[in-house]
């Protein structure tokens, strides 16, 4: 046994809080240590051909890096293992950084004295690493991307476009998003419609691109390279092949419901297209509200007898699809924050408060010429409804809101002078480029930004105007306003979509609900599951360039990924010891990601772990009421003796 122990300074993050000497002269008197050394930055290319030469020198067969997390640079020293001859799983490291040096700053002695014991610790485990070997197996050229927003929309076309087979899956009739809702864009202020659908229109032209809208992912079973999928599409009671959508069928059509992509400022029939742009522009029937379906018979049926084309068909049923990917991209996007839930400014209750996504349609529809809301004089944005607000669970910014805001106002100022476009604002960040100059252009045209935000509003029953309190924390004054529409600026929240696939996929969350990336800096669009990866507002609140670079990275992290041709699959996984295991079932329980089932195996059951499955959580393990289940790299044997040697003083 010969270890080698480094201790990292890492820039002065680690030095400038731990003795790093005294880890190493303490490392040092550890049995089976025959070297030990400092450097400033150990994951450098000097700091990995020391290494490299101390292995080959010193005939090391065993290391110890006490340097950062081993998120960080596990990978980066494995490699150099390698390249040095020895198995990649005789490393370990101890995180003297983000477990010593950063939450004991203020406590440098602690610090040292923690770190001496973690440097402990991982040697006393070294003495017990065995080698371990990856297992590969194929991978192919084969993605679902869940999700038909631009984040979805991008993904596929780079992917497509690459050769890529793609299902691309969307739950509603049209892809399109959110973000064929907006007026404009900020800060160029392009149509929206003009920048996405062209994308739109790319998606059923690319012949790699398999679209399925109006359905939802219903099952995922298997691993990266064998990713088993089903997905239920409803039916839309219309051939699309017959439908040439010469609208004839919504001519007499009884039933008017809500609008729900104008945002409930106008109204559709039961049989309709989705809007002007839809792709596919079909039309559907909401079976929810056709009176044929929710009453059967013969009951209604216009739409069938007036179709010329033959196109309506009552006798639809949903359809099941079943096939095989490679990777999964989850750009399920986002929901607007129900404003309703902020009680006190009455959204819901008074009908001249409405959320900037109706005014979004209202400005959309007043440029095509549309009969919309007459919206007055005097307009308020109130700013962070839904963000920033422990009340309503929500303490994150929602980053787009101040700069959405900004731009509706100087739209609504720019259109009529005359009009008096007050934002309340809590603070305004412009972070993005080009963003702090679009927010001076808006005062320049006679917006009024007020810093505070309205206590509640006050409609009054006769007018149906309505009254704003606010203290202007600037200027320390009580202002109180009278107006004729209040705009609430709602923040972003996850989707049904995207807690429903988080369910599906067994994808982490973070504490704000969105999906969880595996790393922030490192693996900032991959996801804790190999091969599923993510995109967008799924992952975090975020702007339409910002979406679009993510769902870029997203795509060409899968496609390094199947370009390998082969998968090597992580070997620090559960095994079990068959002269133990009772098949009790326990650990088949336990496991969050289905890797473990009873088999029969010569004549008697027993436990059987899916190597490929498993992620090497060690809840089998933890649970194991026999011992037959353990962790690889992490036997009991081994955490037993780094607790020795942190608790014993092992000298």
């Amino acid at each position: 046994m010969r270890i080698g122990v480094y201790v990292c300074r890492c820039g002065g993050n680690i030095s400038e809080i731990v003795d790093v000497k005294a880890v190493a002269a303490s490392a040092e008197k550890r049995a089976d240590v025959v070297l030990t050394r400092t450097n400033e930055h150990m994951c450098s290319e000097l700091g990995q051909n020391l290494v490299l030469n101390d292995i080959k020198e010193h005939k090391l067969n065993k290391v110890v890096i006490a340097a950062c997390s081993p998120q960080f640079h596990e990978k980066t020293f494995r490699n150099v293992l390698v390249k040095a001859g020895l198995n990649p799983y005789v490393l370990e490291i101890a995180n003297i950084r983000e477990q010593c040096s950063w939450p004991h700053f203020d406590q440098p002695e602690l610090a040292t004295e923690k770190a001496v014991d973690l440097t402990a610790a991982s040697i006393a485990k070294a003495r017990l690493d065995e080698p371990l070997e990856k297992k590969t197996m194929p991978i192919g050229k084969r993605v679902l991307v869940i999700g038909g927003g631009i984040a979805g929309i991008q993904a596929a076309l780079d992917l497509g476009d690459s050769g890529f087979q793609v299902y691309l899956v969307e739950r509603k009739p049209s892809i399109g998003g959110k973000m064929a809702q907006l007026s404009r864009t900020f800060p160029t202020e392009d149509c929206s419609a003009c920048i996405l659908s062209p994308k739109m229109a790319d998606v059923p032209a690319n012949p790699n691109v398999t679209l399925i809208t109006n359905a939802e992912v219903e099952e995922v079973e298997g691993y990266v390279g064998n990713f088993e999928v089903k997905v239920h599409q409803k039916p839309r009671y219309v051939d699309v092949d017959n439908c040439v959508t010469c609208r004839m069928c919504e001519a007499r059509c009884p039933v008017k419901v809500p609008n729900e992509f104008e945002e409930g400022l106008d109204v559709r029939k039961a049989i309709y297209v989705p809007f002007d742009f839809a792709v596919p522009y079909k039309h559907i029937i909401d079976e929810s509200v056709c009176l044929r379906l929710t009453h059967g018979g013969e009951v209604c049926g216009f739409c069938q007898q007036d179709c010329p084309h033959d196109a309506v068909d009552f006798t639809q049923q949903p359809k099941t699809h079943e096939f095989t990917v490679d990777t999964i991209i989850v750009a399920t996007g986002y929901e607007p924050f129900d404003a309703a839930r902020k009680k006190v400014y009455g959204y819901g209750k008074y009908e001249n408060v409405i959320t900037a996504l109706q005014m979004e349609r209202i400005i959309s529809r007043s440029a095509e010429g549309k009969p919309t809301k007459d919206i007055g004089k005097r307009i308020a944005f109130i700013q962070c409804v839904g963000s920033r607000d422990k009340q309503v669970g929500n303490e994150y910014c929602s980053r787009i809101c101040c700069m959405y805001g900004t731009k509706l106002s100087q739209l609504l100022k720019r259109a009529d002078p005359s009009r008096e476009v007050y934002v309340f604002y809590t603070d305004l960040r412009s972070f993005g480029k080009g963003f702090e100059e679009y927010y001076k252009r808006a005062q320049e045209v006679g917006v009024k930004f007020v810093r505070g935000r309205p206590a509640e509003a006050i409609e009054d029953p006769e007018t149906k105007k309505v009254t704003l309190k606010v203290e202007d924390t600037l200027s320390r004054n009580v202002l109180a306003a009278e107006f004729d529409t209040v705009v609430l600026a709602t923040g972003l929240e996850p989707g049904e979509g995207t807690l429903k696939i988080a369910k599906t996929l067994r994808l982490s969350r973070s504490s704000d609900g969105f999906l969880k990336e595996a790393h922030p800096k490192f693996k900032p669009v991959d996801t804790l599951l190999e091969g599923i990866f993510v995109a967008g507002t799924a992952q975090g609140p975020k702007d339409i360039p910002d979406t679009v670079a993510q769902a870029s990275a997203a795509a060409a992290r899968a496609i390094r990924l199947m370009n390998q041709g082969e998968f090597e699959a992580e070997p620090i996984t559960a095994v079990i010891n068959e002269e133990l295991c009772a098949a009790c079932g326990t650990c088949v329980a336990m496991c969050p990601y289905d890797a473990i089932k009873l088999v029969e195996k010569e004549n008697h059951r027993l436990a059987e772990v899916n190597d490929v499955l498993c992620k090497g959580c060690g809840s089998c393990a933890g649970a194991c009421p026999t011992g037959a289940a353990q962790q690889k790299h992490f036997k009991t044997e081994q955490l037993r003796a780094m607790l020795n040697a942190v608790l014993a003083g092992e000298a």
